[in-house]
């Protein structure tokens, strides 16, 4: 394990792996530090290294089939976590253009005979949709050994709380700060990073307040002010990751909500599948309230926020990092013991950031060489046999190459 985790934490640029710093008046862990410039570089380095290790030491039967969805970040990151894995092969869904550029260019100039990227017609749900289906199709799910990359995968969140525990320590380094609980304001859409962060506080980590932030794609904003988790359509933003309208890791929260009751969250699923709503009020709604509070930030609130800091305290950052950062400002919650995250390097987001900076820095080099990389992308229908075929006849191909 111990080695599993240096190997993780090498791939990235910083000698902290995560700083923690002081900017504007409160607290930042910078998530951005890794070979794809965002969080889930975190979880998916390690996640990357589990699955080498198992199938290295003969857990099923040596070979794993991994589909993933992701609305720009995932997908990179899996990739660049996956590629040229002995005995993986690695398909990852993304909503044909509905990711940024470079999000794009960093998983389709992976070239390695082990990935695929699929451009789908629709939006990230949809996506996911595709992956959860598949995972639902025993005999497909068992003929190629499926794997997951997304947060439906349980190392995922694991890894993900390891960041809290680390940036908890370094605030509480200062004496002044010795016994406080530590605030955090989290970007989220897929409601995974932020459920970590909870997580580390049902083991016993000192947590202040958990603040769910939101952009326009406010489902979970909604829930958390009303007691309505209901589906809408996805609104385009500037913040891609977070254009999601149903939050797969929301269902673990509910268990909990539900007093770990299997059978009720089976039938509150069954509600909102079934009427894409779910209400709750009364103690339940409380009980949520003081487990999470939220706030939203719309395309003008981002960008002020993206100006605002690069002005005032030559910092900038990414559209993401700013809806959380947005967040603390509406709810009066800028001092030193919150942390906000920051997901994601601003370089990634060039056409957003430039609505608020321009011109822009220089982007980092990793980034900058990505336009004159070749690339490699499929296409997929909105069909999940189509995709699963697709999968299917990759796998063949490559076990066939390596055969000849």
């Amino acid at each position: 394990l111990a080695d599993i985790v240096k190997r993780s934490c090498a791939a990235f640029r910083h000698e902290d792996v995560t700083p923690v710093i002081k900017v504007g008046g409160h607290t930042v862990l910078e998530l951005f530090h890794g070979p794809t410039f965002a969080f889930k570089d975190v979880a998916l380095q390690m996640l990357g290294n589990f699955f080498e290790y198992f199938l290295e030491t003969g857990s099923n039967g040596g070979r794993l089939a991994v589909l993933g969805a992701t609305s720009g970040d995932t997908g990179s990151a899996a990739i660049y976590g996956l590629r040229g894995k002995k005995g993986i092969d690695c398909i990852i869904l993304f909503p044909k253009g509905r990711v940024s550029p470079i999000q794009e260019r960093q998983m389709t100039t992976v070239l390695d005979s082990n990935i695929h990227c699929v451009a789908v017609e629709g939006t990230f749900d949809d996506c996911q949709d595709i992956v959860k289906a598949s995972f639902d199709t025993p005999e497909f799910r068992d003929r190629v050994k499926l794997g997951a990359v997304n947060s439906i995968n349980w190392c995922r969140v694991l890894a993900q709380t390891t960041y809290y525990f680390w940036s908890y320590l370094r605030v509480t380094d200062d004496a002044q700060f010795k016994d406080a609980k530590i605030g955090y304001s989290v970007p989220t859409g897929n409601f995974g990073d932020i459920l970590a962060g909870f997580y580390a506080k049902q083991m016993g980590l000192p947590v202040g307040k958990l603040i769910v932030a939101t952009n326009e794609n406010d489902i979970l904003h909604r829930f958390f002010t009303k007691g309505q988790y209901h589906r809408e359509a996805i609104a385009e933003t500037i913040s891609p990751s977070m254009d999601i309208c149903v939050s797969s890791n929301f269902e673990r929260y509910l268990f909990f909500l539900a007093g770990n009751d299997s059978a009720k969250l089976a039938e509150w699923m069954k509600t909102f599948e079934t009427t894409k709503k779910l209400d709750i009020d009364g103690d339940l709604l409380l009980k949520a309230q003081s487990d999470f509070s939220s706030a939203r930030a719309d395309t003008a609130m981002t960008l002020d926020t993206i100006r605002e800091y690069n002005e005032k305290h030559n910092y900038l950052l990414c559209p993401h990092t700013a809806v959380g950062v947005s967040a603390i400002q509406q709810s009066g919650d800028v001092h030193e013991t919150m942390v906000c995250l920051a997901t994601a390097h601003d370089g990634k987001f060039p056409a957003a950031v430039k609505l608020a900076i321009d011109p822009l820095p220089v982007p980092p080099k990793e980034l900058a060489c990505l336009l004159d990389l070749p690339t490699r992308i499929s296409e997929c229908p909105n069909d999940v046999k189509q995709v699963q075929e697709f999968m299917e006849k990759r796998i063949e191909e490559r076990i066939a190459a390596e055969q000849a």
